[in-house]
Parts: C-alpha cells; structure tokens; sequence
C-alpha cells in the first residue's frame, strides 16, 4: 500500500491538471440538444449548445471535440453563431490537439469576444460517414437490410454540460435493439434519451442502435473531374464516376423476374438516381465502356438541369458500376476578367446523388496555353498534386494543368473554387495563325510534289507524253493568234468600208499578211517536232491548220463579194496565182476574187 499511494497521487494531479486546463477558460455547455439524424447511409450529427463564460476574462475561442471511434469516419464539421431566428455567421475551425486525451480536436474562432458570464448559442453539424455496419452482411434478394449504429450518448465535450438531451431519427419503425440508458422514448423512428444532468467533460457511454434501413447505399470509390477551360467561350466538364452498393452483400442468385413481379424484391438496391448540374449545362452525355445508354432522362429547370442516371443493371450490396458523364458550360457565366486577369469561378464537385459519398476525389483544371502566375483558392483544405501539362489540337508547348486530391467528401462540399491566372490575349491568335500555316505548308508541298520528278529511274514513255502535250498546247496557241488575225481582217476591210483609205488598207494588208507568214512558220516547226517525236498527232494538227484557214479565208471572200470594184482591184491588184491572197497553209491555198482557191476547192 505504501508504494502504491505515490503512483495514485501522481495519477490524481495528473487528471487534476488536465481538468483544469480544458476548464481553464471557464466554459460550460449549460444546455446542449442533440440530434443524430440515421435515416440515410449517412450518420448527421447537429448539436446546439449554450455556451456559458463563467470564468474571469473574455474568451475568443471554444475547442469541439470528437471522439475517437468516430474521429476517423468524420467528413463534414462545421459551426455557426445561432440567432433568435437564423444562423448568423459561419465559424472558422482549425484543427488542434490536446494532450493525454483521445480523438480530434477543433478550435472555434469566434466573431467576437464573449465576455465574463455572457452566454453564446452555437450550432455544430458534423456529418460520418461508413459509420453504418450492415448486421448481417450478406443478405438473399428478399431481405430487408439492417444495419448497426454505434455512437455516443453524450456530447463528447471538454467542458462540463449542465443538461442535455439526444434525439435520434432512423429510417423505419424497425427497430431490433438499442441501448436504454436513462430510460429512452421510443416514438415511431424517433428515440429520445435524457435529459442528462452534470455530465463530466470526455464523457463517453456506447450507444448502440440495430434497425431497419433500406436506402441506397451508394458510395463513390473514386471520381476523376475534368474542367477544360477554352477562352473561345466553352467550359467543357467531364466525370469519370467508379460506383458502388456498400450496403449488405446480395447472398445467392439474383432474380430478374422476381424483382419486376414484386415490388419488395430487392428493396435496398439502387435502379437510378438523379444527378443535379448548371442550369446552363448543354449537351449532356452519359455512357460507360459498351456506349451510349439510352435509358436516361434529362430534365430542363430554372435553376439546375436534372439527369436521371439510370445503370444498365440494378446495383445491390457489393456491385458496381463505372460510367461518364460530361456537358459544356458558357464561359461567360463562370469566366470574370480584368485586362490579363482571369478568374475562374466553379464547383469543386458536382451534386452526383442525394447524400453523396465519394471516397476518393481528383480534380483537373486544364488551363488555357500560355496561362501564368496560377493562383487557387479553396473553401476547405485540399491536396495539390504537381502541376502537368495537357497536349491538344494546335497546341505547341501544352496546357497546364492544375490537379487537386481530396478523400472522404459529402453534400457540405459542393462549394466554389476560384482559380486566378494571367493570360496574354494576343496568344488567341496562335490557334488561327497555325491552321493558316498548316494550309500553306500543305498546298506548297502539293505544288512542290506535282512539279518536281522525283522518281530513281527515267521513263522514256512519259517523258514523250509530256514534250507532245507541251507541244500541243504551243500549237493551240499559235493557231489561236492566228484566227485573230483573221478577225483583225475584217476589222480593216470594215473601216475601209467606212472611210475609203487605200494606203490604210494596204498597210494592214501587208502587217497581217507578214504576222500570218511568222505565225504559220512556228505551227510549221511544231509539226516537225511532233513528227519527230513520233506523234501521230503531226497530221491532226496540218487538217486542224488547214481547216481553220479555209473557213476563215472563205469568210473574207464571202465580204469581198458584196464590195465595189475598186476594193477589189485595191485588194487584188497586181496579184494571182498562189500570191492572190493570205501566204498559202500549203500548196496551192490562197484567197482569190469569187470564193476560188488555186489549186483545189
């Protein structure tokens, strides 16, 4: 006994001492109410307390605490000041510790000092989640599902608590067993306990509950958002959604008949659910690995655009499902700008199911080309990840990338996320100049390619084919010019019908008579060349000739018929024979008075 009585005065001063340092601020919870809301797959906490100062000085700050069996399956906790009506304002936390004792401790800063014997009323949510055990575990397609809630009776406070009271509401009337400690009241799914009088701080005393709960278990192991912002005017979002029924595993066969004959076949398990997004979320599509799935609905609202999100199969305890789901957005709405400031302005996580639970969260923000100096604020702590960088269509030294992780998240943490950046404008021209510079390159390549030979070995054969179509089309040419200056013929026999100058039409007699002699010279050496060359179009191209120039000879004669005798002896004085008219195209072939060519018809 003597060596014993130090070791349990020491152990005395050590509690003393920590009951004194969590009351030294002397605070205490003068009347708490609790409710401890079970009737979905999730556990929600809310506390109101009266918080008194019956200490000395002010105070500006009051530690919550949780205790440990629950600390670890804590997602939400938040606090705000309560008013006669509404809540007043939202509290910032911080996590802190406290020496010698157990769970996870938050300090409470408050808007303003409370003064010595003041009194504050404060609001706690906290929400758990995985805090629901299904008792049994495997269940056949028939059963219904129960599941075992264990908790606290009392706040789990540093301080001491004058009064208190625990109200809980579970999903059924079902109820297989509880814990009846100070004698609770059992109405429907409502069971009261307390009120508790002088509760000691850190009190713990198991509350343990097994009822009936059939709704959707569902849990989102992991989830992949992607925001791709473009400053052409489109926010394009992606989801890349891993489900699951974390609920009580289907035992035994599953039954497609029996679970559309009866109605309670099957009643923990999962058909649809909806998926709330924008109200300006356009071209929404939904689909997984095999495709498309049809069997989704959309609807339109004023304030949000809701999508049924229906799996191809109904999911029970144990399965799961893997889908995506994206839609564009507007930037204008969710863009604000300043010159080169940019901020972005969107939801951290999308409402995906009422009640949500996603267990593992990545978050990616792909930022335009050239976007600098990125700074991200966030409504609560998140895991940045480094930096990467996203390669697309007419990109060059890619996109970055923002990417953020965050576990163990719920309804609390749909909130904004503002991503600042600065962003040169004239690099929107980047993107247009490269698809000019692409065609150009292109067409130049094509030019280059069609032009140049780039063949090893020489082909006799398309060699030849090219000289007689490059002289083919010399000889077309030239035959062209030539029945312009027949037409140039008549314009000189025309004006001489008019004026009756001798000298000018004797002039542009013998200009076109020396151009017509050149021209038909070339044609000449290019039907040499083709005869040479092999082409059997040498002798086209002499009918061709001399074809043109009867019709265009004869053409002449028929005008000089309906002229006077002295523009015919002024066009044909002196001359006859084969020198009565245009240089011959062969022999015997000129003009004569009377339509006549020398030599044949």
């Amino acid at each position: 006994m003597t060596r014993r009585s130090p070791l349990v005065g020491v152990c005395l001063l050590l509690l003393a001492a920590l009951y004194s340092e969590a009351s030294a601020d002397g605070l205490v919870n003068e009347d708490v109410k609790r409710t401890v809301d079970l009737s979905t797959h999730l556990a929600k906490i809310t506390t109101e307390i009266a918080l008194s100062n019956q200490g000395r000085s002010a105070v500006n700050s009051f530690i919550l605490a949780v205790e440990s069996g629950l600390a670890p399956h804590l997602a939400y906790i938040g606090a705000s000041v309560k008013g006669d009506e509404e809540d007043d304002g939202t509290l910032g936390l911080q996590q802190t510790t406290m020496p010698g004792q157990s769970g996870e401790f938050y300090k409470v800063q408050l808007t303003s000092s409370l003064a010595a014997g003041a009194q504050l009323k404060v609001k706690v949510e906290m929400t758990f989640s995985h805090v629901l055990k299904p008792f049994p575990s495997h269940i056949t397609q028939a059963e219904r599902q129960l599941v075992v809630f264990q908790g606290n009776h009392y706040l789990y406070s540093p301080y001491p608590t004058r009064s208190q009271t625990t109200r809980v509401r579970l999903a059924s009337k079902t109820v297989e067993s509880y814990t009846k400690l100070g004698n609770p009241n059992k109405n429907d799914e409502i069971i009261e306990y307390g009120p508790f009088r002088d509760v000691s701080p850190f009190s713990e005393d198991t509350m343990k509950i097994h009822y009936e709960n059939n709704t959707p278990f569902l849990t989102i192991s992991s989830i992949t958002r992607t925001i791709e912002v473009s400053h052409w005017g489109n926010i394009a979002v992606e989801e890349t959604v891993d489900l699951r029924h974390t609920g009580a595993v289907l035992k035994g066969a599953f039954s497609r008949y029996d679970y559309q004959r009866q109605s309670d076949s099957g009643i923990s398990s999962v058909k649809s659910f909806k998926t709330i997004l924008p109200a300006s979320a356009q071209d929404v599509y939904y689909r997984d690995e095999i495709g498309n799935i049809s069997t989704s609905h959309l609807q339109v609202l004023d304030d949000s655009v809701e999508v049924e999100v229906r799996p191809r199969f109904p999911l029970f305890g144990g399965w799961k499902t893997h889908y995506i789901i994206g839609y564009n957005l507007p930037s204008y709405e969710y863009l604000y700008t300043l010159g080169d400031q940019y901020a972005l302005k969107m939801r951290l996580v999308d409402h995906v199911y009422d009640d949500q639970v996603i267990d593992s969260m990545t978050v990616k923000i792909i930022l335009p080309e050239g976007a600098r100096n990125i700074h991200v604020d966030t409504p609560y702590k998140i895991d940045r990840m480094p930096n990467q960088l996203h390669y697309t269509y007419l990109d060059t030294f890619g996109r970055p990338v923002l990417v953020a992780t965050k576990n163990n998240l719920v309804e609390q943490h749909i909130q904004d996320v503002v991503v600042h950046y600065n962003f040169n404008k004239i690099l929107m021209l980047q993107e247009p100049l490269l698809v000019v510079g692409a065609f150009y390159i292109l067409f130049f390549t094509v030019i280059i390619y069609v032009r140049l030979d780039f063949a090893i070995t020489k082909d006799p054969a398309a060699e030849v084919r090219m000289k007689v179509a490059s002289i083919t089309e010399q000889v077309l040419t030239l035959v062209n010019k030539r029945l312009g200056l027949y037409r140039h013929m008549d314009e000189v026999v025309n004006r001489y019908k008019q004026s009756r100058d001798t000298g000018a039409l004797n002039s542009g007699r013998k200009s076109l008579e020396a151009d017509h002699r050149t021209l038909t010279n070339e044609i000449s050496s290019l039907q040499a060349r083709l005869k040479a060359e092999g082409s059997d179009l040498a002798d086209k191209v002499s009918d061709m000739r001399l074809c043109v120039c009867l019709r265009a000879q004869i053409k002449i004669v028929k005008e000089i018929r309906f002229m006077n005798s002295d523009i015919h002896s002024t066009l044909f004085s002196g001359r006859g024979g084969a020198e009565a008219g245009w240089p011959g195209e062969g022999a015997g072939v000129s003009l004569l008075p009377g339509g006549r060519a020398a030599g044949g018809r």
